[in-house]
């Protein structure tokens, strides 16, 4: 006997899990699919060496959404809240920053630092209004639609006539011009460029990357946080909230297609041969992998596969975790630095420099690093008086010449022991374990196209009323009662849960309206 429910969602990310976590609370019975054998996606916690355990991929939260946790009463335990990032210096004279404030710059870069962060937080604020709701059609008659793109237009004119220009300059900027107008610290200005970057096939002086800055301003300012347990408990307290809705959760469940019968879906079937029924099916997997994968292009008009399929999708971060017998020694760090974020990106130069080799799929041989040791504040992710190291690289292209084989891999892995060496002397010698994830392993280890923790790259074409593409930025897909909820929805990546409540509220406005 075939099992038959309301709505069936494909992966328990976050983003699915808030989506079923909502849709359930509307007395909806909503059944769960994954297929690893833990809920969370790319947010989860797991032990990479024998008593050490690290955030496999997201590793800081910094873009949860208060709406989210409100909606669902969620309240994750933090192990540090408010980090700093330590721009690191060769020298010991470290750059910091956080909100409004920094250290370790004149007293020119001061003024124009809090400023900057002034200006920049207000339209991220604009942008945030507007992460939290649908997106408005273009070209479209709907009374909903026209009414939000009227708002938009007004709250960008209260920002003032000069604000308005200045954001409307800036939008589609790149984050180098605006960075060595305005600073003179090589440091600031290298950290600042990271913080554009991170996570995308863009370098400092790649078009959109002002935009991509904002993006990440938008969750709270850019406020950054570690929860205890790694960013595994938060996907699981979002289960937690599930479950207690009525959601079924089963995970080691991979979903092999999606049924479509007579035009529409019909219910979903697991590589195992299991079957369950469902006139509505979202899925949190990305556009590609929905659409190409689990529905099959013959079901869906040539030219949107054609739009789906040209998605940019290009990973381009590696994640490396270490396990360590102590603190490395790092020259100016007192010991309690260590429960901040620190960057490797000497000045915004540098950060280019790692990026051009990218774009010929070529790794950086020097490059640029974001770490944290999560470990210093949560003694419950390695034994005692020892340590993990969580590190994002830039740049590893998912699509490396020559492919990554061995080699490829352990030269790269070098290059990034060998960078982090000269602000840790003594790091090498404190390794006990270490792993290094590719695009290519995250794209296996968490079925993310392309290994982009995006699912897509975050630029004006691909953004709020085009994302994913055009004609589907809605959450709804061109195939009666199917819908997407994870991060190539809008408003994109990161563990915000937006995509997933809009998804849930797009989804039960359509039923009230049917």
């Amino acid at each position: 006997m075939t099992d038959s429910y309301d709505i069936i969602v494909v992966g328990a990310g976050h983003n699915g899990l808030v989506c079923s976590a909502l849709l359930a609370k509307a007395g909806k019975k909503v059944l769960v699919l994954e297929a690893n054998d833990q809920v969370g996606g790319a947010a989860v916690t797991r032990e990479f060496a024998d008593g050490y355990s690290v955030s496999a991929c997201a590793h800081l939260l910094y873009q949860l959404q208060p709406s989210v946790c409100k909606d669902l009463g969620l309240k994750p335990k933090l192990a540090t809240s408010n980090m700093q990032t330590i721009a690191l210096s060769e020298d010991g004279r470290h750059v910091r920053y956080s909100g409004a404030s920094v250290a370790g710059v004149s007293d020119s870069d001061t003024r124009s630092y809090q400023a900057f962060h002034k200006r920049m937080a207000r339209y991220a604020d604009l942008l945030n209004t507007y992460l939290n709701k649908a997106p408005p059609r273009l070209g479209t008659t709907d009374f909903r639609d026209l009414s939000t793109l009227a708002r938009l237009g007004f709250d960008i004119r209260r920002l003032g006539k000069e604000e308005m220009r200045e954001f409307l300059r800036l939008i589609g900027m790149n984050i180098h011009d605006e960075l060595d107008e305005r600073f003179e610290s090589p440091l600031l200005k290298g950290a600042l460029s990271l913080d554009a970057v991170l996570g995308t096939h863009l370098g400092p002086r790649s078009p959109n990357t002002i935009m991509t800055y904002l993006y990440r301003l938008a969750g709270d300012h850019g406020r950054l946080a570690v929860p205890k347990g790694g960013m595994g408990s938060v996907s699981d307290g979002l289960a937690s909230v599930a479950r207690a809705a009525g959601v079924t959760i089963r995970t080691g469940m991979p979903v092999a297609r999606i049924i479509v019968e007579n035009g529409r879906v019909g219910g979903v079937e697991t590589t195992a041969g299991e079957r369950f029924e469902s006139l509505t099916v979202v899925s949190n997997a990305d556009p590609k992998r929905t659409i190409l994968d689990l529905v099959g292009a013959r079901h869906v008009e040539t030219g949107f596969t054609r739009r789906i399929d040209h998605i940019r999708m290009r990973g381009n971060a590696a994640k490396l975790h270490l396990a360590l017998t102590g603190l490395p020694r790092i020259d100016g760090l007192s010991k309690k630095d260590f429960a901040e974020r620190l960057v490797i990106a000497p000045d915004e130069h540098y950060v280019e420099r790692a990026f051009n080799p990218a774009k010929y799929g070529e790794c950086s041989p020097e490059p640029v690093v974001e770490l944290t040791f999560p470990s210093f504040r949560d003694e419950s992710l390695a034994p005692t008086g020892q340590h993990v190291m969580s590190a994002v690289l830039q740049y590893a292209p998912y699509q490396l010449a020559g492919g990554w084989n061995d080699d490829a891999r352990n030269a790269f892995l070098d290059s990034a022991i060998a960078v982090i060496a000269r602000y840790m002397p003594d790091i090498e010698s404190r390794i006990v374990a270490s792993e290094l994830l590719t695009p290519a392993d995250i794209e296996r280890e968490f079925h993310i196209t392309g290994g982009h923790w995006h699912h897509g790259e975050l630029s004006l074409d691909q953004f709020l009323f085009v994302r994913p593409v055009c004609g589907s930025a809605q959450y709804r897909m061109p195939l009666d009662g199917l819908y997407l909820c994870g991060a190539g929805t809008h408003p994109g990546g990161g563990v915000s849960g937006a995509a997933g409540r809009n998804a849930a509220r797009t989804i039960l406005r359509r039923e009230r309206a049917a």
